[in-house]
């Protein structure tokens, strides 16, 4: 079954994670629970389908409740411009649409970011990191360092997003994102998988990190269990204008 040929993909590129990047990932908890202790909120963006992390990041069950989605439908939702903007195909590669982000985002000195790219290499994504790193916040960016070794940087400065990091988590990702290739052209995606294990992973770490510290980690429940939205109400209290949940 070529659906097991996936699964098995899947399985190694987990294991490889596991094994390579624990280090990355205890680095990148450092710093978040660094920016929780500091009363920071952690901000997540990603394009296309790198917005999946930040999803991932942000406002999902067993997740951590100071956190915040950054989105390019943000200029839509909270800056004023038409819907049609969005219909750009070439909009993650306009590097002026990340300040017009980093305006738009209820973003406070203390805050800590997370940015996926599979390539690294997109302007949006590319100005956003540097935007991020001029401002003093902590970078912590997910990418691929197999595809993004092996194309050109579209960012008028040269850089990639793996440059300006300062903490790199490789994805695992295989060149071009999928894995399996039955000649009519490859299938299987890795990147999306991949990225959500190592937010996961960086979760965990940081509610270890806040019970070592005596810190009751503010978490996300279900809204679907009892008592489970009056909870979250209550936490997501404490950052009232700090974090936006939206459709």
């Amino acid at each position: 079954m070529r659906s097991a040929d996936y699964v098995e993909v899947i399985e190694k590129a987990i294991a490889r994670i596991g094994a390579t990047q624990a280090d990355g990932v205890a680095r990148a908890a450092d710093l978040l629970t660094a920016t929780l202790q500091a009363g920071g909120v952690i901000q997540a963006f990603g394009c296309g389908h790198s917005e999946a992390l930040a999803m991932e990041i942000a406002g999902r069950a067993g997740g951590l409740v100071p956190t915040n989605k950054i989105a390019l439908r943000d200029i839509v939702l909270y800056g004023g411009e038409p819907a049609s903007a969005l219909s750009d195909p070439e909009l993650e590669r306009t590097p002026r649409v990340a300040h017009r982000l980093y305006e738009l985002a209820p973003i406070k000195p203390d805050d800590a970011f997370i940015i996926a790219s599979n390539s690294g290499v997109n302007g949006a994504v590319v100005e956003m990191a540097q935007l991020v790193k001029q401002r003093g916040h902590s970078l912590i960016a997910i990418t691929s360092l197999e595809h993004s070794a092996r194309v050109e940087p579209r960012h008028d400065s040269g850089l990639k997003l793996s440059d300006l990091a300062d903490v790199v988590l490789d994805n695992g990702a295989p060149y071009g994102d999928a894995s399996l290739d039955y000649g009519t052209g490859a299938v299987g995606a890795v990147s999306s998988i991949t990225a959500a294990l190592l937010a996961q992973q960086m979760v965990t770490e940081v509610v270890a990190r806040l019970l070592a510290l005596g810190v009751t980690p503010p978490v996300y429940l279900s809204d679907n269990v009892p008592g489970g939205r009056e909870h979250n109400k209550q936490i997501e209290a404490r950052y009232a204008g700090r974090i936006r949940r939206t459709a």
